[in-house]
Formats: structure tokens, C-alpha cells, sequence
């Protein structure tokens, strides 16, 4: 038998589900909540925090339960390493047209905010090891958020990990003005005669820091993804290391293995 919580939560989801309440609605009152499913206030509040678990509805501390906007979805697959490195050597038109998380969200240029900032760090031991260098190396951290110019936050927080003396090569890669890239990575490394090779992502899953629920709008029980991503040249050399953040509530992660025929 349902509880008391579950029937307030089902009728409120399936009023939201037929349009009767569509997205940036705010919700009665929760005191005329209270009187029209003749409950309490702590039943009728579990009965919201199960919506907004859902992520059906949020609130919005001092202005009441809002049904919440359907968030831009995206999907990333690894197919799009191949299809980035195509792209490196084509010309300036080409490559502007559009970018990787354009194919990831099937969103035009013009529909994206894109913020870069660039600074010279020193490699701790962690990341030393990570790019294959000695503690202390001057490394270019690049760090990139990406929104839907509809949406406050941004669609995934990505930190770019460079050897500053490699990037140091061409003086427009130490520029976050030069951002966005026309042909991202791929082709910044092109122009310092570097060829990648292969691209090794591993994705894991955690419980977001409070910092990143703030930061990337997660609702109560969204997990993320870490995607710790290491480019190699063709002499094995590694060129880039990048840890992408992303909300489990908006990425699907797409692994495509190509197989050689017999």
C-alpha cells in the first residue's frame, strides 16, 4: 500500500506529466498543498523531496517548489577523438563551423557560452606522473566551461593539462583570448607539429563536492562522471592531460569499439 508521501508525490508528478504544470511553473503554496491532500507539512515535504530527488522540481529557497526546466542533454562517445583529429589539418572554415561539444549536444555555435582561463602552474607530484615529467615542470592548465546560453550553468567543467614549454612552441596557445579554438586540441598541437596518436580516457563515478552541486546545478543525488583523458604522440609521448567533470543527470557516456574483420 502506497504511503501517504508517495500518493501526494504521484499526484503532483502526474500533473506536471500531462502539462498542467509545465516547466518554470511555481507550485502552490506548500500550506495549500497542506489543505488540498490533507496531509501534514512533514508528509507533504517528503512528497516534494522525492520530485526534486527526481529531478522534477527544485526549490527555490524564499520563493516556493518550481517544476524545473528540462536540462540540455548530451552524449559523449569516443568516437569523437577520430573524428577531432580529422578535422586538425583542415582549413580555418572548416574548422569553425563547429566543434566537439557542438556534436555532443547537437547545438549550434551561436547556441553556447564558452569561458576559458588560462594559467602557468607548477606540476605537483600527481600530475608529474600523470604527464610523464618532473615534479615541479611548468605545465599550462586550461580550464573550459561550456553552457547553453538558455541555462545558467554549464554543461561540464573540463581542466586541460599541457607542458608549457610544448605549448610555449606557438605564443597564441598561451592566449585564452584565442578561445574557443577553431578545431580544439587536435589542432593546437597540429600547429606545434604534434600528431596524436591514441587517446586514453578512463570514467569514473563519485559523489559531486558541494563546490560542484553549486557550480554545475546538481540536483540531490546526482553523481558525477570523472573523465581523466591522456593524449599521446606518435613517438609515445604524452602531450595532454585533461579531467572533464560531468553531471550524471545530462551525459551518456557512448563507447563504440570498432573491429577488424576477419
Amino acid at each position: 500500500m502506497a504511503k501517504r508521501y508517495e500518493k501526494v508525490s504521484e499526484d503532483l508528478r502526474r500533473r506536471v506529466e500531462s502539462g498542467e504544470y509545465v516547466p518554470g511553473d511555481r507550485l502552490p503554496a506548500e500550506t495549500t498543498l497542506v489543505t488540498k491532500y490533507k496531509v501534514s507539512l512533514p508528509t507533504l515535504r517528503q512528497a516534494l523531496s522525492a520530485l526534486q530527488a527526481e529531478g522534477l522540481i527544485e526549490k527555490k529557497h524564499g520563493l516556493g517548489n518550481f517544476v524545473r526546466k528540462q536540462r540540455q542533454r548530451a552524449e559523449r562517445s569516443n568516437l569523437r577523438h577520430q573524428w577531432e583529429k580529422d578535422r586538425a589539418r583542415a582549413d580555418l572554415k572548416e574548422r569553425s563551423t563547429t566543434g566537439a561539444t557542438e556534436r555532443d549536444t547537437g547545438l549550434i555555435i551561436t547556441q553556447l557560452a564558452f569561458n576559458a582561463q588560462y594559467e602557468r602552474i607548477e606540476a605537483t607530484e600527481a600530475l608529474a606522473a600523470a604527464l610523464g615529467v618532473d615534479p615541479g615542470t611548468a605545465v599550462l592548465r586550461r580550464t573550459y566551461r561550456t553552457r547553453s546560453v538558455d541555462e545558467d550553468e554549464p554543461l561540464n567543467v573540463a581542466r586541460s593539462y599541457i607542458p608549457y614549454a610544448l605549448a610555449a612552441q606557438n605564443p597564441d596557445l598561451l592566449d585564452e583570448e584565442q578561445e574557443p579554438w577553431p578545431g580544439g586540441t587536435m589542432n593546437q598541437l597540429h600547429t606545434v607539429g604534434v600528431e596524436v596518436d591514441r587517446v586514453e580516457e578512463v570514467v569514473t563515478a563519485r559523489p559531486p563536492t558541494s563546490d560542484e552541486v553549486e557550480e554545475l546545478g546538481l540536483m540531490p543525488g546526482v553523481a558525477v562522471m570523472d573523465v581523466r583523458k591522456t593524449l599521446y604522440d606518435i613517438n609515445g609521448r604524452i602531450v595532454e592531460v585533461a579531467d572533464v567533470v560531468l553531471p550524471g543527470d545530462r551525459y551518456a557516456v557512448k563507447c563504440v569499439t570498432p573491429l577488424e574483420r576477419w
